[in-house]
């Protein structure tokens, strides 16, 4: 008889980490799951071991070559066959979704997605999580001074912390996300019934400057970086008025 781990032992909780890092569990238990890496170093740990591991396959495994044949089923499936036009790009986008669907699984497709903003998607997802729990925040409050001395001993840095209430998007509170295997400041902010995940990751790497807003997922992101630190603000709001509450939280004076 096969032994199964008790949910409380190394081995489940290690099992845990690799369904979150493979997307594997539903909103809920993916938040709770976050929590428990953000508080965990060696859950941290292996979530950072499991991901480096992942990169590591896709830049080293051989991209599979498609089987004869395979285009003209596709053609054959989704109508192409007998179009007496060149199909469009969409028709051909459509054809090589199914392709994932006919061919070995979904393992191709992912070796390809190389080029996306994985950091990006994180925080989307972290936005997603938190319109799923209980509250969106870990803690409610709409005073920087008690939102900011909040992270201290929870992550390396807090983040700055700006109330925009007077211009119309009242602080709300905070919590920790774990983006890119690592506990990440989010703050909520509110815009009528709209919530606003604003997600500071550090990131060296880029230069300084705001990027143009983009929809992902069915939600408006708006994407700038600041002193080392990437922002993405993730919200149901229409993308001018995200715009607005970016402009307005990076004109903010200094000192907060």
């Amino acid at each position: 008889m096969t032994n199964v781990p008790s949910p409380d032992s190394g081995e489940a909780r290690a099992l845990l980490v690799h369904a979150y890092a493979d997307g594997e569990l539903d909103p809920a238990n993916a938040l709770a799951v976050g929590r428990q890496i953000a508080a965990d170093p060696l859950l941290t740990a292996e979530l950072v071991h499991t991901n480096a591991l992942r990169r590591i396959l896709r830049e080293r495994l051989a991209r599979p070559t498609p089987p004869p044949g395979l285009q003209s089923r596709i053609e054959r499936a989704v109508g192409l066959a007998q179009a007496r036009t060149r199909p469009s790009w969409r028709a051909l986008a459509a054809s090589l979704l199914l392709a994932v669907a006919l061919g070995s699984g979904s393992t191709w497709f992912v070796l390809r997605q190389g080029t996306h903003d994985r950091t990006t998607e994180a925080a989307v997802d972290a936005h997603v999580r938190g319109l799923m729990a209980a509250r969106p925040t870990d803690i409610e409050s709409g005073e920087r001074h008690t939102v900011k001395p909040w992270f201290n001993g929870r992550i390396p840095q807090a983040p700055r912390v700006v109330n925009l209430t007077q211009e119309g998007f009242p602080l709300l509170g905070a919590r920790i996300d774990v983006i890119g295997a690592a506990p990440v400041p989010t703050l909520v902010y509110g815009r009528r019934r709209h919530i606003i995940s604003l997600s500071a990751v550090p990131d060296t790497a880029r230069g300084e400057g705001a990027a143009a807003p983009r929809s992902l997922s069915g939600y408006n992101v708006v994407t700038w970086h600041d002193n080392g630190i990437g922002y993405r603000a993730v919200s149901d709001l229409a993308a001018p008025e995200l715009e607005k509450f970016a402009n307005l939280f990076r004109s903010a004076p200094a000192g907060q």
